[in-house]
């Protein structure tokens, strides 16, 4: 019985299978996008997303992890140069697969794996700088959020308002044109 068992072994040794994912892999770091079989298509993407996260800190320990799945320096060099910089805000979700239909030869149904942020066509935003970074809230998030964002219009008024604490500047900076305030006159007094 093969249950729990989600590794898709694809019809090959392990030895065999770790050689095919890592090929693939590296067609997919230096052309950005390949055709293979949806069978390899899902395999190959867990395969990589780790990797691809791990290229985004950029260590020494880090490239000779990496560089033990890929074993081509070159890969590497893109990985960790091009690659890392388009996903570097990006939380998980490098790859995306699609459908292309079925193979006249053997009728395999085929797929398109693709690095995400290098298709301009999917991705509306490929050419926009982002300017925030959104976070993630826990359960209650939106209760908090409303809160938070009464309690910052509120900071707001309060700031537009006289301001309730005296800064004391030094005299050198002060202007003698500028008029003396109502508590000026009473601490003179």
């Amino acid at each position: 019985m093969r249950h729990g068992d989600k590794v898709n072994n694809l019809g090959r040794t392990a030895a065999h299978r770790r050689a095919l994912l890592a090929n693939l892999a590296i067609a997919l770091i230096e052309h950005k996008r390949i055709t293979t079989t949806l069978a390899k298509a899902k395999a190959l993407r867990r395969y990589v997303e780790p990797i691809i996260t791990k290229a985004k800190d950029n260590t020494t320990h880090s490239r000779r992890v990496v560089f033990s799945y890929l074993q081509n320096k070159e890969a590497i060099k893109e990985l960790f140069g091009a690659v890392a910089e388009k996903v570097g805000e990006r939380p998980g979700g490098y790859v995306r697969i699609i459908k292309l239909g079925f193979r006249r030869g053997d009728g395999a149904e085929t797929a398109m794996i693709e690095l995400v942020d290098f298709n301009e066509v999917y991705n509306p935003n490929a050419g926009k700088v982002k300017t925030t970074k959104k976070t993630r809230r826990g359960s209650g998030g939106s209760k908090k959020a409303a809160e938070g964002a009464s309690a910052a219009t509120a900071a707001e008024e309060n700031t537009t308002s006289a301001p309730e604490e005296i800064v004391e500047v030094p005299t050198s900076v002060v202007e003698e044109s500028a008029p003396a305030t109502e508590e000026d006159k009473k601490e003179d007094a």
